[in-house]
């Protein structure tokens, strides 16, 4: 892979599952982010803060749309497809070029959690690194205590590769983080 094939983030492409749409983030989502990206529970296993008012999301979306632009940033919006819902983000945090690996993010609304919402997500995001970008290897951070994001990981067919003790430095606080990873042929082998 190389960096010209990162070009295709320019226009991120629209993807689909049984009851997702994956599609650009826009600044009218501000509402729809607000609403999970407001509360602390969602951001405590997360490296950021949670967003302290809807005009402090709309100017997180409007920055989105450049880096979109620049190639810069590799993130979907999960949207309901019965609706237009947005309920949570999944996409690439990073992907390495030289090395063809991509880390992994995802967050979902606590209001959809429990209805499989992130597996969809994450299943459909390992098979466009996959299948897509051509990549080698995926992998997901999860912080020690998030056993949901863990369950998800390990659903989606990722085993636990390692735990890095208090090797983060989030919010003031070192926290370990577990590695969940799954390399292509393993992916399609468990299809």
């Amino acid at each position: 892979m190389n960096k010209s094939e990162l070009s295709l983030f320019k226009k991120i492409p629209v993807i689909t599952t049984e009851r997702l749409v994956l599609r650009k983030m826009l600044p009218a989502d501000a509402d729809d982010m607000f609403e999970y990206a407001q509360n602390p529970i969602v951001t405590q296993f997360l490296l950021w803060e949670p967003h302290v008012s809807r005009k402090f999301t709309h100017s997180y979306l409007k920055f989105v749309q450049s880096q979109y632009a620049s190639c810069g940033f590799f993130d979907w919006a999960l949207t309901l497809a019965e609706n237009g819902k947005m309920i949570g983000t999944c996409g690439f945090a990073s992907i390495d070029l030289e090395n063809d690996t991509g880390e992994i993010g995802y967050v979902i609304n606590p209001d959809f959690w429990g209805a499989g919402y992130a597996t969809e997500a994450l299943q459909r995001v390992m098979s466009f690194g996959f299948g897509v970008l051509g990549l080698h290897r995926l992998y997901v951070r999860i912080m020690m205590g998030n056993a949901a994001s863990e369950r998800v990981a390990k659903k989606c067919g990722m085993r636990h590769e390692a735990t890095l003790y208090s090797s983060l430095l989030v919010k003031g606080e070192y926290r370990t983080i577990k590695i969940y990873a799954i390399l292509r042929d393993e992916f399609y082998k468990s299809r």
